[in-house]
């Protein structure tokens, strides 16, 4: 074949197959789910209605919606016997997981600290019984008790009086130096500071009622006799300060309070309307040095006890002398107990007491630097690739933690060996249950049958975070750990709640006996 032949030839190949191309790009009609493949994410108008058998298929219509176009979505699916990861879509990317870190503070706590250990309070002083007076300080030592309550204050009150003490001629001194005195995590925004979520940390802190928010009181708002609503702190104290800015309304109005302290300070404000036929509202607010109330409310049940205290005693914070004798103490509850509320209601502050805890056990030093180096030796014992995860506190208040979703599953598949495992699984919430004890944050969400009790999951939400990892169980009875971390959305959490739900029930009937 000539020159002039064989250019022909080449053009009219080129055409055909230019045409070929074009006419197979225009037939594919709008609303088709191309493959997605982890590195490759593709979001179309709207999802196939044509059913597929595989999983990747499966899932992949789901993330096919909408409103998870802009965002980052990670999710890795592994054999809970093997560890085999069957199925990853950005597992290596790291994200935000919001308090699906606490999956890796409980791990840390269980290794490093064991599932019976328990924090102290103790009673001390300085001084010497003369008759029925304590001359010398009376010191409360906090270790770190996240449980201790204004009852257990009243039980050493109860107990010194028993001991013959009727009056104190000395201070009251709160020692809160088993941990540093950094009260808040390096990357808590100031705005959520004032709420219970964002409470201070102390070694010695109160906690209002059996949820254990250490350092907090409940505010309880009900309908009142004149023109304000009637306006309740527990424990009752005078440390804080309400300023009721609160309006009675007709019965069947609208109910509108907001609950908020004043940065840097113990005022309490509370405003809104209050129908006259309102139930009463709760709302827990932080306070601003838990340290002095757990002074304040010790030295208000030494005097319930008629302990009286000399016209110069102080209530102060102080270091206790190594020589004072102890008088009394109170033990918590074990940590296998403490995982429950932490894990099952996402409790923040456990978080951070337990990372200053393990810092003070290996290190001598209760702080988040020392802890956070604590936790990621302990994850790396696990298997964990340090070098791709970013820890900056114990709870996932910050926005600046990242975990791979793979990193994720392969912790929680290579802990199950461990003596501890069955009391980190039982803390865990259980999808669709609705005791609060059981269900947790997961109580209102896959109830119906047969999804109900499937899914046992912690999971994680900050602004334009949702988490959710843990263990699953199909309806052919396999066992699958999976996580899903998703980020940077801007549609309501219960939009993502619905994705990642959804997804969870494909996981659980996937795998069925035909």
């Amino acid at each position: 074949m000539n020159g002039p032949k064989r250019l022909f030839l080449f053009i009219t190949i080129i055409i055909l197959v230019s045409g070929i191309s074009s006419l197979l790009f225009q037939e594919k009609k709008e609303g088709e789910v191309m493959e997605m493949t982890p590195d490759k994410p593709v979001f179309t108008e709207a999802i196939s209605a044509e059913e597929t058998d595989t999983l990747d298929e499966k899932i992949g219509k789901v993330l096919a919606d909408q409103r998870l176009k802009g965002s980052q979505t990670g999710i890795s699916i592994r054999r809970k016997d093997t560890g085999e990861e069957i199925y990853q879509y950005f597992g290596e990317l790291r994200l935000h997981p919001a308090s699906n870190m606490k999956v890796l503070t409980a791990i840390g706590a269980l290794e490093v600290l064991g599932q019976d250990h328990q924090f102290e309070t103790l009673i001390l002083t300085d001084g010497e019984i003369q008759g029925k007076v304590l001359k010398g300080n009376l010191y409360i030592k906090g270790k770190g008790d996240p449980t201790l309550q204004r009852e257990d204050l009243e039980q050493f009150a109860l107990e010194l009086k028993e001991k013959g003490i009727g009056a104190i001629d000395g201070n009251i001194v709160g020692d809160d130096e088993w941990y540093d005195d950094v009260r808040l995590s390096q990357d808590l925004n100031w705005s959520d500071e004032p709420f219970f979520t964002g409470a201070q940390v102390s070694a010695l802190t109160v906690s209002p009622d059996n949820d254990y928010d250490a350092g907090t009181v409940i505010v309880e708002v009900s309908p009142g006799d004149g023109e304000k609503a009637t306006v309740n702190v527990i424990p009752a104290n005078d440390y804080v300060t309400i300023e009721n800015r609160t309006t009675m309304v007709a019965s069947g109005g609208a109910r509108d309070i907001t609950v908020e302290r004043k940065h840097g300070e113990n005022t309490i404000i509370v405003e809104g309307t209050v129908p006259k036929d309102s139930p009463v509202y709760r709302s827990w607010a932080s306070v601003w040095e838990p340290t002095g109330l757990a002074v304040h409310l010790f030295a208000k049940e030494l005097e319930k006890q008629g302990i009286e205290l000399s016209a110069n005693t102080k209530l102060t914070r102080g270091k206790t002398p190594e020589n004072a004798q102890l008088l009394t103490k109170k033990t918590s509850i074990p940590l296998s107990e403490l995982l429950v509320p932490f894990m099952k209601l996402s409790n923040n502050g456990h978080g951070e007491v337990l990372i200053k805890e393990m810092g003070k056990k290996i290190q001598n030093e209760g702080s988040w630097d020392a802890g956070l180096a604590v936790l990621e030796e302990t994850v790396a014992k696990f298997g964990a690739d340090t070098s791709t995860l970013l820890l900056r506190d114990g709870s996932g208040m910050s926005h600046k933690n990242l975990i791979p979703a793979s990193e994720l599953t392969k912790l929680l598949y290579e802990i199950q060996e461990q003596s501890w495992f069955s009391v980190f699984l039982k803390s865990l919430p259980v999808a669709g249950e609705p005791e609060r004890m059981v269900g947790g944050t997961l109580r209102n969400r896959l109830t119906s049958e047969p999804l109900r009790g499937k899914v046992v999951a912690k999971t994680g939400s900050l602004t334009g975070v949702f988490t959710l990892a843990g263990y699953i169980t199909a309806l052919d009875g396999s066992e699958w750990i999976f996580a899903i971390l998703n980020n940077n959305y801007i549609v309501d959490d219960g939009e993502i709640a619905e994705i990642q739900d959804k997804i969870a029930e494909i996981i659980i009937t996937h795998f069925r006996n035909e």
